[in-house]
This record gives C-alpha cells, structure tokens and sequence, in this order.
C-alpha cells in the first residue's frame, strides 16, 4: 500500500531505500533544509512522521513544481551557487541525498552544509562497489549497475567517489561520522565508520555527520 507521498504504509519511501535511512537519523521537531529535495519525497516524509520544519532547495523546475504541489516550502536553486545565502547555523540538518556526486564542487558545497546546518546528512552511490570493479575491469567501460544507471555520456554523476573517498573527504573537512549506514540492494546494515568491506560492499551509503569541536 502506497501513500499519496510516495511512502508505503510504514512510512518508507518507495525504492529509494536511503530516504527512509535518512528519515530514521533526523530528531523531531528540527529544522531541516534537503538539498536537491527532487520531488519533495523526503520532505514529506519527514513533515508527516517527523514534524519537522522542512525547506528544500532543487534546481529543475519540474522538481520544484511537483514539491509546491505536495504543499512543500521550496525553491529553485544550485547547490553549488545558493547555499552560501543561507546564515550559519541556520538549520539542525541539511540534507543531501544521491545528489553530492552531481554537484560540481563537491568539496564547498559540503564546507556550505557543515556551515549553515549543526547537522549533515549526506547519501551516495559508491563507486569502489565490487561489481563496479568488475564491470569496469572485464568490460574496459564505464559501469553501469542498479545504483549507476547512466552510460558515461548522459549521466548527471560528474564527481563519483568511492565511501573510503568520503571518508577521507570528512576527515580532511573537520566532520566527525556519527552514524553510518552501508546500503545493498533493499538491505542495510549499520557500520558506524565504514571501512574497507563496506568500501567493497556498499552500494550506496548514507552518513549522519557533524562538526568536529
């Protein structure tokens, strides 16, 4: 059974397995700003089981239309343009989901998030994912898989990393890893820092961070 927000009955996201992930690490009653909120699907979600004080920021129009229309505070923006707009500390969590590998700078846009948000949530398709190395190793050719669905030439993934990349990225960042969560296929398991296997493993995972003090 399937709600009118894209949620099943249990409140989780149909086949996007990393927003529900992402619903279970965001507290009550706090302010949050998704970035690259799609649709609003996330958005809703947390409005409805989590009372949150929800914002978005998307850059497709179609995106922000199919938000406004779920009732969503959203507006048109660029990730790598519009978040320094935004005042430090301005919300408990800011939200980036399957989105930081399509920004352009990465690296700033994830300065921005730490700056303007107590909290970061941050979720990505991992590229070290062991059936990547394969394709990539027997076929010579850009890979594509369930969480990679692009070929080379029309895909919106222009910075791919690999989980011991993001890690490294937070370290060098000041960003502590408070939750972390390795994603395969429908299942998830809960890693704490990820590692090597997780490295290997994951298709997909998602990180709760915060400032190191």
């Amino acid at each position: 059974m399937t709600a009118q927000d894209g949620t099943s009955a249990f409140g989780y996201v149909q086949n996007r397995v990393d927003l529900a992930l992402i619903a279970e690490m965001i507290a009550p009653d706090a302010r949050v700003l998704d970035v690259g909120c799609g649709d609003g699907q996330l958005l809703a979600l947390l409005a409805r089981t989590k009372n949150v004080d929800g914002r978005g920021i998307e850059l497709s129009q179609e995106g922000v239309n199919a938000c406004v229309a779920r009732g969503l505070s959203v507006i048109q923006g660029d990730a790598d343009a519009d978040l320094h707009d935004y005042p430090d500390d301005a919300f408990d969590y800011v939200i980036l989901s399957q989105t930081i590998q399509a920004t352009r700078n990465p690296r700033e846009v994830l300065t921005q998030m730490k700056r303007i948000g107590r909290h970061v949530v941050v979720s990505f398709p991992n590229f070290g994912n062991w059936r990547v190395r394969l394709q990539l190793l027997w076929s010579g050719r850009m890979p594509v898989t369930r969480t990679l669905g692009h070929d080379w030439y029309d895909t919106p993934n222009i910075h791919l990393c690999t989980v011991r990349d993001f890690v490294s990225l937070c370290d060098d960042l000041g960003l502590n890893i408070d939750d972390a969560v390795s994603v395969i296929g429908n299942r998830a398991r809960r890693v704490g820092r990820p590692g090597s296997i997780d490295n290997l493993t994951a298709e997909d995972a998602v990180l709760l961070l915060s400032r190191k003090s």
